[in-house]
């Protein structure tokens, strides 16, 4: 049975840090809210309390059993898992007389295991409002900072070793978190056998007894995600598989007869359908963002039913759903408040009475790439840069027409063959062209112009949640415009935006 670290999510935005800190140190871990029911027959190594928002002093503090954990498994406490841990045990948490937040220096009073090999006085990130202001007697103060006399602690008077760390070792800012991570696994007695090789093996296993001689379908992008995980399933079980692919008109240039070529290329069973038409029509007089989401979420919908009545014998709907996708959907928070509409394509398995595959739904985006690299699949493939599930449908700000698709199609592909071509393409992490609803004078030549106005754009992120503007060179961007303006007839102006996120977003709708 494949050993797992679990991580108890109390609400923090760090716990996916901690998550894929783990998984890249070659084991395999689940992020599960505190609520949930743990099932402990399973190879549980290790388990993880995470911070939280929330106080431990609250009326309806978030808790967990606390005696069930320690006594299965070693326990880490982060944070609000630290300070849970204190209280069980009598210990006294307080409020801070200030909010603790940013680059502390930690002081390593007793180098225990979790401290093996950690350098002294090295930097730690605090985020808390509330500090162990007494330990129980159970513990030992094992490090402390200027101004908190408890910023991690241990003991070795349960069955397992506990653990509580009050900084944050998954974020970039503690120097040596990882290590420290590295450390409790050392102690849980993980292989560190999780490996991209050893998925593929496993997931083309369970697929086959999972499918058998079952047909599946599958809405194939050219994506990354949908990409690597209909390999899988190829993989497993041949031309069983369905791919479709749907041009709903607003791709990128070219785009269509791209990806068929690639899919087939990779050995995949995939079939296109133009319905550009389909899309131009009904989104026709429509410029509100969600309604635009919501034309091309529908039609999505319908025309890829029509194309799946063609296939007989179909009882499974392969999916490229991703580990946040899933974190997102159990969070201790619940569902997000705003699902986007687009998103894979929701309904159709109850509607047409599927099975859902998701091959992918326990790896992070960088361990999708992973795979992928492993499968064999091109790196142009692997590294493309994310792109909106409407397309430029969203790219356009106002109504979306042919025309308007045209012209962001030709501007979109000369700012990201100028990125390729200047070898800073693989540098940023997304990069798009948005056609405003603006048109300026220009001058051609002798002539006066009255044309569009696009938006040029390119950020750096990790997952997309944070994300800051690329600084491209200047004549990079120069040279950029020039071919554009020069090039696209109907666009005389381009702008660079420079928001971060927050508080601007990525896409502009």
């Amino acid at each position: 049975m494949m050993e797992k670290i679990i991580i108890l999510d109390f609400g923090s935005q760090y716990t996916q840090l901690i998550g894929r800190a783990i998984r890249e140190a070659a084991v395999y871990c689940e992020i599960i809210p505190f609520n949930q029911e743990i099932d402990y027959s399973q190879n549980i190594k290790g388990i993880i309390l995470s911070g939280s928002p929330f106080s431990v002093n609250e009326t309806n503090a978030l808790k967990v059993d606390v005696e069930r954990l320690i006594n299965f498994a070693p326990v880490l406490g982060v944070c609000y898992g630290a300070q849970l841990l204190a209280k069980h045990y009598d210990g006294v948490v307080e409020k801070s007389e200030k909010r603790e937040y940013g680059r502390a220096i930690l002081d390593i009073l007793n180098k225990d295991e979790l401290f093996k090999d950690i350098t002294p006085f090295s930097d730690v990130w605090m985020s808390h409002s509330d500090t162990i202001t007494r330990l129980p007697a159970s513990f030992y103060i094992s490090a402390a900072t200027e101004s908190i006399p408890v910023a991690a602690f241990g003991s070795k008077n349960f069955k397992y070793p506990v653990f509580g760390l009050q900084f944050h070792p998954e974020v970039y800012h503690s120097t040596e978190g990882k290590k420290i991570l590295q450390n409790f696994i050392t102690l849980c007695g993980c292989l560190r056998d999780w490996t991209p090789a050893h998925y593929i093996t496993d997931t083309i296993a369970s697929l086959k007894e999972k499918i058998g001689d079952k047909k599946v379908i599958m809405a194939l992008s050219g994506g990354v995600d949908s990409t690597v995980a209909a390999t899988l399933i190829q993989r497993a079980i041949g031309n069983n598989l369905f791919g479709i692919f749907v041009d709903n008109g607003v791709l990128r240039k070219n785009e269509f007869e791209q990806v068929i070529a690639s899919c087939k290329s990779a050995g995949l069973n995939i079939s296109g359908v133009d319905a550009r038409q389909y899309f131009y029509t009904h989104l026709a007089g429509k410029a509100d963002p969600e309604e635009k989401r919501k034309i091309i979420g529908k039609g999505f919908i319908e025309i890829f039913e029509q194309e799946a009545k063609k296939i007989s014998g179909i009882e499974f709907l392969g999916q490229g759903t991703i580990y946040p996708d899933v974190i997102e959907s159990v969070s201790v928070h619940g569902p997000s408040v705003t699902i986007k509409s687009h998103h894979n394509v929701g309904g159709l398995p109850e509607k047409m009475n599927l099975q859902l595959v998701e091959p992918l739904r326990a790896l992070f985006k960088d361990e999708v790439r992973k795979v992928g690299a492993e499968l064999g699949l091109p790196a142009e493939l692997l590294n493309r840069h994310p792109f909106p599930g409407p397309g430029l449908a969203i790219r356009i700000l106002g109504e979306v027409t042919e025309e308007k698709v045209n012209l962001l199609q030709n501007a979109d592909a000369i700012f990201t063959h100028a990125l390729k071509k200047s070898n800073l393409y693989a540098t940023i992490w997304q990069s798009g062209v948005i056609l405003l609803p603006v048109k300026s004078v220009g001058v051609m030549g002798d002539e006066r112009s009255y044309e569009f106005t696009i938006a040029l754009r390119a950020v750096n992120s990790v997952d997309g949640m944070t994300a800051d503007w690329a600084h491209l060179p200047y004549s990079f961007l120069a040279d950029v415009s020039n071919e554009i303006i020069n090039n696209v007839k109907g666009i005389n102006r381009v702008v660079y935006d420079i928001s971060s996120k927050p508080p601007a977003t990525i896409e502009w709708e």
